[in-house]
């Protein structure tokens, strides 16, 4: 059996316990492991990898000690995870056979494992692939869900659900939007938030820029903020090309900094498809901006620890973001997005966007290393993904790529908005902030630092 099942039964089990209130000392812990140990047939001295990995399904780091001892206290009095999200822990390694333990995505020589599974963080990107390929449980990514149970019981304060546009399908085709509102309602939350909706007013924010940097036909203009690898890629290995990037935030960025100005006291929980957002909001530059940031994968473990049956729940739709904001979720969603938006600003421009689509590490660097040597690439406005196919394809799906993106589409165009323009919802925020039309929304010096990095 792939060992991810057996840690999502770990997070399932962790979550029931600490939800219903009966997981509170470090003999609960220990009950736990055993648990674990008999049901999957661990034996005795594999015991202290069964604790790591409640740990880590705690959002802790692995520790050498077999027992338990101090890790209640550490999660009531912090509970935040610290990078590097992805872990190592000793021992499954001598089970492996493989020849060689490099880094799937070796090929692009971005950062690569020992046989020992020691990862060069300096150059790692964060994409996970290492965790997901890793059969035998030696790699994991932190999970930081259980310091959110207190936040939802305990907090006054108000706490958003902020949902990355993969979402769309990914917990059934007959399972609606409206449906995952209230589920994160019955939760304790306070609503669900598109972060497409935000990705709208970036991608107003991109094709302003685009305008303003795109004068000649040598000019290009490097984007898809919404990815951490991409943006990890050229700011760690391509420093050159990094001024010809966009230096707007994510929407999930974004998302985090309107909702916290607009409600100052609120948290802001992220449902991301993928591992590395949950690196890339503890960048000091985009710090503060979110909470906390569950995946996919470990909401539908969520779900069902908690006994929510998403189809019986009764479906509270709103329409917050358009076509072009949805779309962000597959390869070529910005370009399209932005693309739209150039087009209403400057109709008649000489110089059209003529977009390049790449996503998956290897082509992501086969294009930035092309530009680097001047080679023409027969575009200006470069969008990368370091997912194939983008979001939909992060490793932390319920869905295959293609479904998802069949997913996605379909509830793009299910959106009354078309355009970000159209957006009312933008409307409403912007006047919020006081801005009462698009050239103030260029020129706002708070709404400016909202969307651009430290």
């Amino acid at each position: 059996m792939d060992f991810t099942v057996k840690r999502m039964f770990i997070f399932n089990e962790l979550v029931k316990r600490y939800w219903t209130g009966s997981l509170n000392t470090a003999d609960d812990l220990k009950d736990l492991a055993a648990f674990i140990r008999d049901k999957y047939g661990f034996r005795d001295d594999e015991m202290p990898f069964i604790n790591n990995h409640i740990r880590i399904a705690m959002g802790m780091d692995p520790r050498g000690e077999d027992g338990f001892s101090d890790e209640m206290d550490w999660l009531k009095q912090s509970g935040r995870v610290g990078l590097p999200v992805i872990a190592r822990i000793d021992g499954p390694c001598e089970y492996c056979d493989k020849e060689d333990c490099s880094c799937p995505k070796y090929e692009t020589g971005l950062y690569r494992r020992t046989r020992e599974a020691v990862i060069e963080n300096n150059k790692c990107l964060n994409c996970g692939e290492c965790v997901t390929s890793c059969d035998f449980g030696a790699l994991a990514d932190k999970i930081e869900f259980l310091p959110v149970v207190d936040v939802l019981k305990q907090s006054k304060a108000p706490v958003y659900a902020a949902v990355a546009p993969a979402i769309a399908g990914q917990f059934g085709e007959n399972i609606t939007m409206g449906q995952l509102r209230t589920a994160f309602k019955v939760m304790g939350f306070t609503d669900m938030v598109e972060v497409a909706m935000f990705a709208d007013i970036l991608t107003i924010r991109e094709a302003v820029e685009f305008d303003h940097l795109v004068k000649t036909e040598e000019d290009f203009f490097l984007t898809s903020c919404c990815c951490p690898v991409w943006f990890n890629m050229v700011k760690k290995n391509y420093p050159e090309m990094y001024k010809h990037m966009s230096p707007s935030v994510s929407p999930m960025i974004a998302a985090g900094r309107i909702l916290k100005t607009l409600y100052p006291e609120a948290k802001v929980v992220f449902i991301a498809p993928c591992i590395a957002k949950k690196a890339e909001f503890k960048e000091p530059d985009v710090a503060g901006a979110i909470d906390y940031v569950i995946n996919l994968r470990e909401l539908q473990e969520i779900f069902d620890a908690v006994n929510i049956q998403l189809e019986d729940l009764p479906s509270d739709d709103v329409d917050h973001a358009s076509l072009g904001g949805r779309l962000y979720a597959r390869t070529g969603g910005v370009s399209f997005s932005v693309k739209t938006v150039v087009n209403r600003l400057e109709p008649k421009r000489v110089i059209k966007l003529k977009a390049k689509k790449v996503d998956g590490t290897k082509k992501c660097k086969e294009i930035l290393e092309r530009l680097s040597s001047g080679q023409k690439v027969n575009a200006n406005f470069i969008e990368g993904m370091g997912c194939i196919g983008g979001c939909v394809g992060g490793p932390r799906t319920n869905l295959d790529r293609d479904a998802g993106r069949e997913r996605v589409n379909d509830y793009a165009e299910e959106s009354f908005i078309l355009t970000p323009f159209d957006n009312q919802n933008i409307i409403k925020i912007l006047a919020q902030l006081q801005i009462t039309s698009l050239d103030q929304m260029m020129q706002n010096e708070e709404l400016e630092k909202l969307l651009t990095r430290e």
